[in-house]
């Protein structure tokens, strides 16, 4: 037993405004809802588990991420509440137990089960989470140095049964609660297929409407990982984990789930590392960057995109052209223009190479839309600092409109006029921005994304400068009367 304090444990439990007493309350309670009648916890074990650093046995840590979990109203795993104990990974020694190191496929298998788990338990209750901290993308970056460095995952297929994961009660299945067993290549490849569909609905309306698909779909995933399989179904079953936790992290940002988000395309990049997938773990960490962007927290998306960039192995030029407009848009929201210009110009030179192989399934949605679209966007973050940028950013934003076009595409169709609005509103166009902008209001309805919303927010802050012009006055009465509507739409229930 260790005689350390658990801090983990201890700063969460603060953020709930518990007593020890009403905790072993709680967990009595709902360990015998789950048939658990044997669990007689009391003020004194509780102590014990925050100042002694005691990890209770099994199913106690399960039954604490739970209540946790309700009470704070974002997912709380065994992990975050420091209750578990793994083995050490295959290429760790006893030695480096406290480094950064790779999972192993067991604890990856756990966690992305527990994980997904517990968010589905917040769907199906109603609540959501919004104001806890991220973790600092530096913090993230150098956790993924040591990752990205790790051996290519050893698969294991000739063991049998179960994956088991170690806690303070001793050896168990990764997952308990589901019961599959292995599968073949057929089934895989419907997993496939369905990463296909829910990519397809992500990107036409937006990550509200089939957020919950998506993770139920990788808790699925989850369960069948916690079993072993043939070389071949298990590397492929370890890549569809990888491309369906990249879309729920993408669709938690989307909905403004922005810690449940980063943990995904965390558990996307451990997925894509068991894979075998450096490049797929790569683009999984460029979201991570992309969300940073997004917050206002560029030095801290440049250096997740460093960590992505050392993501390992050979990448096609469309990757590396992909990885290089999120950079850019890193550099140009604090103005470096040096910077951004020279990572625009070689991303549109590494976009025209031919590729000696087809691209990966995740690669595809990378096309010319979306080249301009980036492209569009990162000259009219720099047109803020450099108004010089702004009739590029122009020319590629009418282009990449003209390119959506019937595509069906309508969250990215949406960001494209935005991103035109707000350049001519820059540019000292008032009545171009504002039918730009009526345009985007228009269909902004249709769309489950509380990104739209909070671009609009960005393009509605450029309006101040021509107030007094009754189109503009006008606009902006209605563009604050939606944007107060959204506001109470999405705030977060406690």
């Amino acid at each position: 037993m260790s005689r350390e304090p658990n801090t983990r444990l201890a700063d969460l439990f603060v953020l709930t405004g518990w007593s020890k007493g009403e905790l072993a309350r709680l967990v009595n309670r709902r360990g015998a809802a789950l048939g658990q009648q044997q669990l007689s916890t009391d003020t004194s074990r509780v102590r014990r588990w925050i100042e002694q650093g005691e990890i209770p046995r099994d199913p106690v840590p399960r039954v604490l991420a739970a209540v946790f979990t309700e009470r704070l109203g974002r997912v709380v795993t065994t992990e975050d509440l420091g209750l578990e104990r793994h083995r050490p990974t295959r290429s760790q020694g006893a030695s480096s137990a406290s480094a950064p190191v790779p999972w192993s496929p067991d604890r990856t298998a756990a966690v992305l089960t527990e994980f997904t788990g517990m968010d589905l338990m917040l769907n199906r209750r109603g609540l959501v989470g919004a104001g806890v901290a991220l973790t600092a993308g530096a913090v993230i970056a150098d956790s993924l140095k040591g990752w990205l460095g790790g051996d290519a995952v050893a698969y294991a297929a000739s063991v049998p049964g179960p994956r088991q994961v170690v806690t303070g009660g001793g050896a168990r299945p990764a997952v308990d609660t589901y019961d599959a067993g292995p599968i073949g290549l057929d089934e895989v490849e419907s997993l496939e297929r369905s990463v296909q569909v829910f990519r397809a609905w992500d990107a036409a309306r937006g990550g509200g409407l089939q957020r919950k698909a998506v993770v139920g779909q990788l808790n699925e995933v989850g369960g069948l990982l916690t079993h072993r399989h043939g070389t071949a179904v298990e590397k492929r079953l370890w890549l569809v984990a990888a491309n369906l936790a990249v879309l729920a992290g993408w669709m938690s940002h989307d909905v403004g789930l922005e810690p449940t988000a980063q943990r995904y395309f965390m558990i996307a990049a451990d997925a894509a590392k068991e894979a075998d997938d450096r490049p797929r773990a790569g683009e999984a960490i460029s979201r991570a960057a992309r969300q940073m962007v997004h917050l206002g927290r560029a030095d801290d998306a440049i250096d997740l995109m460093a960590a992505a960039k050392t993501a390992g192995g050979r990448l096609l030029p469309r990757t590396r052209a992909m990885f290089n407009t999120v950079e850019a848009w890193a550099h140009a929201s604090v103005g470096h223009a040096q910077d951004t210009y020279r990572l625009l110009g070689e991303a549109e030179e590494l976009f025209s190479d031919e590729a000696s192989e087809p691209a990966p399934t995740w690669m595809q949605v990378f096309d010319e839309a979306e080249l301009r679209g980036m492209q569009a966007l990162v000259l009219r973050t720099l047109a803020e600092h450099d108004a010089s940028a702004a009739p590029q950013a122009q020319r590629h934003a009418e282009r990449v409109i003209a390119l959506r076009e019937g595509t069906g595409q309508l969250r990215s169709a949406l960001f494209d006029r935005i991103t035109l609005a707000s350049v001519h509103w820059i540019t000292g166009e008032p009545d171009a921005a504002a039918f730009q902008a009526r345009m985007a209001l228009n269909g902004i309805a249709q769309n489950s994304s509380h990104r739209t919303w909070d671009r609009l927010r960005e393009m509605y802050r450029l309006t101040a400068s021509y107030r007094g012009l009754p189109v503009v006055d006008e606009l902006r009465s209605d563009l604050g009367r939606q944007l107060r509507i959204a506001d109470a739409k999405n705030r977060p229930r406690a």
